[in-house]
């Protein structure tokens, strides 16, 4: 077998390697194809219930990280950019890191007749048919850069995507917790709205018995009376609040009602008015040291940090494209009875093209400098907003303190009027105002702490830091 045989054999070999993958490729298409069609069709599938009963703050992140489209989304997005790089590497020329894509192989059959020149009533009598077929190799010898610019360019996309969805799952990361902390604050002044219930309906039987005792007067039992109604109004307010905190956790897990609403899907949970617990750590730092940390590590810097580095492998293809670009070509053709065969090499260079190709090096430099611009924005914002969130943090470490020892006095100033309310020291109205102070520095104490866990979770997504759970 001579050299120019072995070569087509060879060719013949990788093309029937490629079709065996085309048709895997189209295999795993006409699947995703076929489960797609539900959803083109609005078909409603038969949902499957959720249950994240006892769950924690870092299992509803992981169940949201896993069924939110928005991340899929973000998936998917990776895994296009990836193959778009494929695509570029495999127009690699020989003179690169892998010239093995640099080959293009084409093989064409057909079959063909023709009839003898005669008048137009003779022309269907005779017939010559033949068959025809030929392989080709083309080959990139050398393209000035242009591919090596490009595969920069895009790998610099591929890293963009990739970090775009860590910045989707530092986003879920948020919403997750701050809808975590919201429910959880809801169901907190829920418990403060039925202990303040409780309160004043021990308040109106302890007045209509003085009542009956003549110790008081009618005044202040209709006074009781109005209490416990209002109380049984901030109550139903207060559950409403709790349905649509739950709703709002139910969507950011990316959980429809038709897998269940929030009661089913969650459980309920324990809480504990005078013990409340934290699920994400207190973090450190002042503005400084956390923007320091931040415009190196947040996921929107870093991706316009990648974005910026393709702009400037754009710029080396434009210029690339301005050089000339080198290939050879070797066919083997066949026509019944006949083989011959042909090589041969090419040099292109452009002449002149309207000054498009010049127009497209200073399109790509104004380009270039429009994604560094973006990242000087961009880190001016990032400041901006790690000075809010540190503000907002500490701000809320004072205002919990703050609320605690409000808290402490109000339950103690409750007491003391409870006491004397029983042996007749105190009024109605004190004891009114006693209560309800009381429940309000529940209430802000509550909002405090949530406020704090809501602060640190907003930064963690903001700064790129790795969430810290506490169980």
């Amino acid at each position: 077998m001579t050299r120019i045989h072995c070569i087509f054999a060879a060719a013949a070999a990788a093309a029937a390697s490629a079709a065996l993958c085309g048709c895997s490729a189209v295999l795993s298409a006409r699947e995703s194809q076929q489960g797609a069609a539900a959803a083109a069709e609005g078909r409603v599938l038969d949902p499957v219930p959720a249950d994240l009963s006892g769950a924690t703050l870092q299992d509803l992140v992981a169940f949201a990280v896993s069924n939110r489209p928005s991340v899929v989304s973000s998936r998917l997005g990776v895994e296009d950019a990836r193959l778009q790089l494929k695509q570029i590497a495999s127009d690699a020329p020989l003179a690169s890191t892998t010239p093995w894509n640099a080959a293009d192989v084409s093989a064409r059959i057909g079959y063909s007749e023709t009839s003898p020149s005669a008048h137009f009533e003779n022309l269907g009598r005779t017939r010559k048919g033949k068959m025809t077929g030929s392989l080709s190799l083309d080959l990139l010898l050398w393209d000035a850069g242009r591919n090596s610019a490009r595969v920069r360019a895009q790998t610099e996309n591929v890293i963009a995507a990739e970090l775009s969805l860590v910045q989707e799952g530092y986003t879920v990361f948020e919403e997750v917790s701050v809808r975590y902390f919201a429910l959880l604050q809801e169901e907190a002044l829920r418990e403060v709205a039925v202990s303040n219930l409780a309160q004043y309906a021990e308040h109106l039987e302890r007045a209509k018995d003085m009542l009956e005792l003549g110790e008081a007067k009618n005044l202040d039992v209709l006074r009781a009376e109005l209490d416990l109604a209002e109380s049984r109004e901030a109550l139903v307010a207060a559950s409403n609040s709790v349905t649509v905190a739950g709703a709002n956790l139910m969507a950011a897990l990316g959980i429809d009602i038709s897998r269940g609403d929030y009661l089913q899907v969650l459980g309920e949970r324990g809480v504990m008015l005078e013990e409340l617990s934290r699920r994400l750590p207190e973090t450190a730092g002042t503005s400084r040291e956390m923007f320091d940390f931040a415009r190196t590590n947040a996921p929107s810097m870093r991706i316009a940090r990648a974005k910026l580095r393709a702009a400037s492998a754009d710029v080396d293809y434009a210029i690339a494209d301005l050089m000339p670009s080198f290939s050879a070509s070797l066919s083997m053709n066949w026509t019944d009875p006949l083989w011959y065969w042909r090589w041969g090499l090419d040099a292109v260079q452009s002449v002149f093209t309207g000054w498009r190709k010049t127009s497209a090096v200073e399109r790509a430099t104004v380009a270039l400098e429009s994604a560094k611009n973006s990242v000087d924005a961009l880190e001016q914002d990032l400041s901006r907003k790690i000075e809010i969130a540190i503000a907002e943090r500490d701000n809320a470490k004072i205002a919990e303190q703050t609320a605690a020892d409000s808290l402490a006095s109000a339950k103690e100033n409750l007491e003391t009027v409870k006491a004397q309310f029983e042996v007749g020291d105190a009024s109605r109205v004190e004891f009114s105002e006693a209560v309800s102070s009381f429940a309000a520095a529940q209430g802000n104490m509550v909002k405090a702490f949530y406020r704090g866990q809501s602060a640190e979770a907003y930064l963690y997504g903001l700064a790129g830091i790795d969430p810290v759970y506490v169980q």
